[in-house]
C-alpha cells in the first residue's frame, strides 16, 4: 500500500493543476438535485422551492377599499348623501347602493354593489346620517380585483429560497404546504492526532478542532444539515471506517485535512478503500491547492485543506455550490466589482483569494482592502473578513483604485 501511495503522489505531482472554474464544474457534474418533499408553510422558512407556487385565486378576490371613508357613486357628487350601512374588512355590505346613498367603509372592505368611488373620511363633513362632500372621480381609492395577483399567475419560482417575504406571498395565496428540496445531509470529518475538542484538556502538542465547527455553521446557513463526526485518528483504517459511516447516512461527505503529500496524510488512501473515483485532484488555487473531490458507490466526497482558513475559503468556492446544486439552485459564485483601497503585488501562478474587508466610500462606491496577513492558518483574519478578492494567475501588480473581482461573504455589502 505504501508503494502504491508514493506512485500515486508522484503521478499526481506531474499532472497540471486544475483551474478553479473547471474544478467546480467537475464537482457539480457529479451531483444532482435531491428529491422534493412537502412541508407545512410554518416549517418552510429557509427551505428551497422544488416547484413553482401558482395563485389559485385573485388577490384581492374582490374590489376593495384602499382607505377608510365612504363608498359612493361619483355621479352623486358634489352633494350631501345619506349613510345607509357599513362595510368592514371581512364583513361586506350585502345590499346595493342606490342614488344619493353612501356606505361607511373601512380599508380592505369589499366595495358594495353600485359604488364606484371611495371618499376618505377626512374629506367629508358628517352630521348624523348625512355626509357632505365635494366632487369625486370614479375609481378613486379602490383596489381592483386581482390587483396584487391573478389566479394562475406564478408567484414564486422553482429554486427560490423561502424568506419571510416569500412565505407571506405564499400565505396570501392560501398555501398550507409547499414543495421544497430535501435539505442535503453533510457529514464533516476531520482527522489528526494533533486535534482535541474544545472542553478537553489538550496534549502539549495538540490544537483545538475548529474547522469542522466553522464548516458546520456554513453548511446550515447554506441550507444543508450538518453533522460533525468524531475526530478520526491518523491512520488509514480509522479514517476509512469513519468515512464509510458518514457516507452511508449522508448526501455528502466533507473531509478536512489529510490530503497533502505528507507521511500522515491518509484521507485519499482511506477513501480508495471505499471505491473512490477521483474527479478533481489538486487545484491551481491559493489557499487551497490540496482540495480534491471524488465519488464513491456510497456518495460524493469533498476534501478540504487542514488549515481552517484554507478550508473555509475552499468551502465558499466549492462546498457552497455543491450544496446549492443539491438544492436545485444557481451554483456559480456571484462576484462584484470593487476598488482597491491599497495596492497589491503581482500574483503567482495560482488563482489567489485574499481575505479582505468590503465597504462603501463617501460616494457610495464599493471599496475593498486586503488584510496584510494572508497565512492560511490564521482563522482570526478570516473571522474579520467579509469578502474575498480574486486575483487571476500571474496577474500584474495592481494600483490603489483598480477595480477587482470580489466575492462577498454573508453579511457583506
Amino acid at each position: 500500500m505504501a508503494g502504491n501511495n508514493v506512485s500515486q503522489d508522484e503521478q499526481s505531482a506531474k499532472q497540471p493543476l486544475m483551474g478553479v472554474a473547471k474544478a467546480r464544474a467537475a464537482m457539480l457534474a457529479a451531483v444532482k438535485p435531491l428529491p422534493a418533499q412537502e412541508v407545512a408553510i410554518a416549517q418552510a422558512l429557509g427551505r428551497v422551492l422544488a416547484g413553482p407556487v401558482l395563485a389559485t385565486r385573485d388577490q384581492p378576490p374582490f374590489f376593495a377599499s384602499g382607505m377608510d371613508g365612504y363608498a359612493i357613486r361619483a355621479a352623486d357628487t358634489p352633494g350631501t348623501l345619506t349613510v345607509v350601512g357599513e362595510a368592514a374588512a371581512g364583513h361586506g355590505f350585502t345590499g346595493a347602493l342606490g342614488a344619493g346613498q353612501a356606505i361607511r367603509i373601512s380599508t380592505g372592505a369589499p366595495i358594495p354593489d353600485g359604488a364606484d368611488s371611495v371618499v376618505i373620511q377626512e374629506d367629508v363633513q358628517r352630521d348624523g346620517d348625512a355626509v357632505t362632500m365635494s366632487a369625486a372621480n370614479a375609481g378613486m381609492n379602490i383596489r381592483p380585483r386581482g390587483g396584487d395577483f391573478r389566479a394562475g399567475m406564478q408567484l414564486l419560482e422553482t429554486g427560490r429560497r423561502l424568506d419571510g417575504v416569500a412565505l407571506a406571498l405564499a400565505a396570501a395565496a392560501g398555501m398550507p404546504y409547499l414543495p421544497v428540496r430535501t435539505r442535503p445531509r453533510v457529514a464533516i470529518l476531520s482527522s489528526g492526532d494533533e486535534l482535541a475538542e474544545p472542553g478537553e484538556t489538550p496534549g502539549p502538542f495538540q490544537i483545538f478542532n475548529s474547522g469542522t465547527r466553522g464548516l458546520a455553521g456554513l453548511v446550515e446557513r447554506w441550507g444543508g444539515v450538518a453533522q460533525r463526526l468524531a475526530i478520526a485518528r491518523d491512520n488509514t483504517p480509522a479514517i476509512a471506517t469513519a468515512a464509510e459511516q458518514g457516507l452511508r447516512d449522508h448526501d455528502l461527505l466533507v473531509v478536512i485535512g489529510g490530503a497533502s503529500v505528507g507521511d500522515h496524510d491518509h484521507a485519499k488512501p482511506a477513501l480508495l478503500r471505499l471505491g473512490l473515483e477521483m474527479r478533481v485532484d489538486k487545484i491551481a488555487l491559493r489557499p487551497g491547492k490540496p482540495t480534491w473531490f471524488g465519488t464513491t458507490p456510497l456518495g460524493p466526497v469533498l476534501g478540504l485543506p487542514g488549515n481552517p482558513a484554507s478550508a473555509l475559503v475552499c468551502a465558499e468556492l466549492f462546498a457552497r455550490p455543491i450544496i446549492a446544486g443539491m438544492l436545485g439552485r444557481p451554483v456559480e459564485p456571484v462576484f462584484r466589482r470593487a476598488r482597491l483601497a491599497e495596492p497589491l503585488p503581482a500574483n503567482g501562478p495560482r488563482e489567489h483569494y485574499l481575505r479582505a474587508h468590503l465597504d462603501g466610500d463617501d460616494e457610495g462606491r464599493l471599496v475593498v482592502r486586503a488584510f496584510e496577513q494572508q497565512d492560511s492558518s490564521l482563522l482570526s483574519v478570516f473571522a474579520a473578513a467579509n469578502a474575498l478578492i480574486r486575483l487571476a494567475p500571474r496577474a500584474a501588480a495592481l494600483a490603489a483604485g483598480t477595480l477587482v473581482d470580489v466575492l462577498p461573504l454573508d453579511g457583506a455589502c
